[in-house]
């Protein structure tokens, strides 16, 4: 069973129509004029993209100006679905290169939903052209380009608020105030992270002629210049490390993060990790399909484990969160939580609301991850507050860099088969020569690198 197809499945089984109002007391939408005129840009107009966007249109009355993207087909289909959502009914302006859409200085808010590769550039263009950003998770595909993107939001005093919507998600918010935080797990050592989808591709299909449609040079940026494969675009590019940090970098950045969020914690003092292409070696994709990684913080180790292939560890928890207190034990995905006590205790369980009576739409959307939209629904909230409040979100830039820098460590961990000591105040691995040459990938030209 693919990633698509569980959450099909698993998501069929829950109650779909119940009320949001009852699952926001953990998580309130937060104060923000809702009367305010906000115009608003996106770059890059595939999966999440369209998704975070039509999620601020569902809770603020922007208006999106301008949409931007390498792909025409792409292009126009957003423009066309903007155009039906919002309020004016007017078809944004497109462009097909980012740096002309942020020149006409119009935008307030710019979302930035591209591959990893082009987040880093985007995002400090953005803010320097006056713009708040709300970025897709992880914010970078090396650390120095997350430092840059730390350093430009606040050179510029702009609000820049991360995609990682597991702390906006209502049914974990309850989760971290009525057990971490009330003490009901006692003393927490140990907190075990994992996803065991199958969604590294499997193929390997051949190199060819990319599509008319397509820019393909554009596409690249600063990454190197692959063949064109039909697997990388749309939506396939994970599979490559020239453009994201694999399995890691897309799904154990959520957990880790949502751990931080849960626990408290800041950076990890040392990081390892192992692992490899252990199952499948005839399928183009070069990320792993088999990792492990330990985050070591003062008093509690996180440990990451995924695997491609094979059978859920806990088939309940194909992606999530399980953390071992003295008192009980606590897991956490997207659909919901269950806490059970030590001492056989009756356990308390918590399944996500969809909030598909307020957002009947949500029902019909193409390719949306339903059981996440409310999150991304709370997530904007919470940035649009910080925006009139100017302070910084839940999910603030800094937060972002910590938990992407802390997924590419445990990745170049795993390269040089060593632990990482990481010096947040110097921002390098300590005494580790080999390590510090790793914090910077090499950018193909003539893009420059922001770090």
């Amino acid at each position: 069973m693919n990633r698509r197809e569980f959450i099909r499945a698993t998501g069929a089984t829950l109650a779909a129509g119940a009320s949001a109002k009852a699952a926001s007391a953990y998580a309130p939408r937060a104060a923000y004029d809702e009367s305010k005129k906000r115009r608003v840009g996106l770059i890059g107009c595939g999966w999440y993209g369209k998704i975070d966007l039509l999620r601020l249109i569902q809770v603020a009355p922007v208006e999106v100006v301008s949409l931007c993207d390498v792909d025409k087909r792409q292009l126009s289909e957003a423009a066309g679905i903007v155009a039906g959502r919002q309020a004016s009914k007017k078809t944004p302006r497109t462009y097909s290169d980012y740096r002309k859409m942020l020149a006409e200085k119009d935008l307030d808010i710019v979302l930035v939903g591209t591959p990893d590769h082009w987040h880093a550039l985007t995002m400090i263009d953005a803010v320097k052209a006056g713009a708040d950003v709300y970025v897709q998770k992880p914010i970078s595909v090396d650390v120095r380009e997350g430092a840059a993107m730390l350093d430009a939001a606040r050179e510029h005093q702009r609000v820049v608020q991360v995609g990682m919507q597991r702390r906006s998600t209502p049914h974990i918010a309850e989760a971290k105030e009525l057990f971490i935080q009330a003490g009901k797990l006692g003393k927490i050592a140990m907190v075990d992270i994992c996803c065991y989808y199958h969604m590294r591709a499997t193929e390997n299909p051949p190199d060819t002629t990319p599509p008319e449609y397509l820019d393909y040079e554009m596409w690249t940026g600063p990454a190197p210049l692959r063949p064109y494969n039909r697997l990388v675009h749309p939506r396939g590019w994970r599979a490559f490390m020239e453009y994201g940090n694999g399995i890691v970098g897309d799904m154990c950045v959520h957990m880790l993060d949502m751990t931080r969020w849960m626990m408290e914690l800041g950076w990890p003092t040392r990081i390892s990790s192992s692992g490899g292409i252990l199952m499948d070696k005839a399928s183009k994709a070069n990320i792993t399909d088999t990792q492990t990684a330990t985050f070591e913080f003062p008093e509690v180790r996180v440990v990451w484990q995924h695997r491609s292939w094979g059978e859920s560890v806990n088939p309940k928890m194909p992606w999530g969160a399980t953390f071992y207190g003295d008192k009980g034990t606590l897991t956490v995905n997207v659909y919901g939580y269950e806490f059970t006590p030590m001492g056989g205790g009756e356990p308390v369980r918590r399944s996500v609301t969809y909030e598909l009576i307020e957002y009947p739409e949500d029902q019909t959307e193409k390719d949306l991850e339903r059981q996440c939209a409310p999150a991304v629904r709370h997530h904007m909230q919470n940035f649009l507050s910080a925006i009139d409040a100017r302070s910084r979100p839940v999910s603030d830039i800094e937060e972002g860099y910590i938990s992407a820098a802390s997924c590419i460590l445990a990745n170049n961990s795993m390269k040089l088969g060593r632990t990482m000591e990481w010096d947040p105040k110097e921002r390098q691995v300590v005494n580790d020569k080999e390590a510090n040459q790793l914090l910077a990938r090499a950018y193909r030209g003539p893009w420059v690198h922001p770090g």
